[in-house]
């Protein structure tokens, strides 16, 4: 694996939005059409559809091959498996966590070597190439380019979200509207819930004042898109493979019906 720059964090230093999707279908080629489709990150899901094998190691040289970053979202309160990640050559983690400064602090100390973390060394892994390029300079990439992102998707967490975004290390944070949503007691997701959108507007102005940025799930409606890019989301999650798959399908079905009349031709 090449020590290279991680091309999202250099994209948002321009100044340019970045755009990307999740993958739910776990199949590298699924991630290597992305990095040729062109979106710059594609989120691996591993708190909702965990696989206990060489999948995560399989998607990462995918990943690698096309040209995208893929950022992984891991299991909640688990720093091992934020270094485990990272080994297999993750371009970014986000950690579901408490809502609180502290959550946030070990989220960074597990995934940055000493001083600043508490993240085990061992260069017999992926990302080290399997010991070819560990070291010094191994370390240094380790700590500078994988990019470090928590949740915001409890209700608590915009009680002190100036100080958690504040948090010293930290890149950017996932806002979930769905778990937001059921913080609130909503007992549904309701994205465009009048609170739930104020909650996101306190999170970007949190992150504009601290310099990071703010992840979110857009969808595919390119009004939306715009909306969200306007109010200040710099990292722009589009509807994950599954789900555009079976829409396109689905509307081309519909379309092709529609044409034909519903009646199959004759040979």
């Amino acid at each position: 694996m090449a020590l290279s720059p991680n091309k999202v964090r250099a994209a948002l230093a321009e100044g340019r939005v970045v755009i990307g999707s999740v993958i739910y279908s776990w199949s590298p080629n699924v991630m290597e059409v992305a990095g040729y489709a062109g979106l710059d990150f594609m989120r691996v899901d591993l708190e909702h559809s965990w696989r206990r094998d060489t999948s995560l190691e399989e998607l990462m040289r995918a990943a690698e091959i096309s040209g995208v970053e893929a950022v992984v979202r891991v299991e909640k309160d688990d720093p091992q498996m934020i270094r485990r990640v990272l080994e297999t050559g993750a371009s970014g983690i986000i950690a579901p966590c408490d809502p609180d400064v502290e959550a946030v602090e070990k989220a960074v100390e597990a995934a940055r070597f000493p001083p600043r973390g508490t993240r085990g060394y061992s260069g017999n892994c992926r990302s080290a190439a399997w010991g070819t390029r560990a070291g010094a300079e191994w370390v240094e990439w380790s700590d500078s380019e994988p990019m470090i992102g928590v949740m915001i998707e409890d209700a608590q967490a915009i009680e002190c979200i100036d100080e958690m975004l504040a948090v010293d290390g930290l890149d950017f944070v996932l806002f979930g509207p769905a778990d937001y949503s059921m913080s609130l007691g909503l007992g549904r997701p309701a994205k465009n819930n009048d609170d739930v959108q104020e909650a996101l507007a306190k999170t970007v102005a949190a992150a504009k004042k601290s310099g990071k940025h703010v992840m979110l799930g857009v969808g595919n409606d390119m009004d939306e898109i715009v909306r969200y890019a306007e109010m200040g989301v710099t990292m722009l999650e589009t509807g994950n493979d599954c789900r555009t798959l079976g829409a396109f399908w689905r509307d081309l079905a519909a379309g092709i019906l529609d044409r034909t009349g519903g009646r199959k031709k004759e040979r």
